[in-house]
């Protein structure tokens, strides 16, 4: 495998472990008494903010349901697959 495979499927990996990270902020959401402002919850608030914020704004809130985490797992996706077709592409067998 190629140089570029491998970074291809080191992003695979990253972002399987960002999916990870964002499904525990998630269920973490549904207890009412989670201080975000305290570590280790801070940390998770931190590392999922900054890509969940554009899709907030795109998408605004439904009532007390926030839509902006599946539009995220949508687009990851999407890149993935992506991802997997390029690195497809890519390989060439002996």
């Amino acid at each position: 495998m190629g140089m570029i495979a491998e970074i291809i499927v080191l992003l695979i990996q990253t972002i399987q472990v960002y999916q990870w990270i964002l499904i525990i902020r998630i269920l973490l959401t549904w207890l009412p008494t989670i201080n975000w402002y305290k570590q280790p919850f801070r940390f998770l608030a931190d590392v999922t903010d900054p890509l969940l914020e554009p899709f907030r704004r795109i998408i605004p809130p439904i009532g007390m349901l926030d839509l902006s985490a599946m539009a995220l797992f949508f687009a990851f996706s999407l890149l993935q697959k992506a991802l997997v077709f390029l690195a497809g592409s890519l390989y060439s067998p002996p």
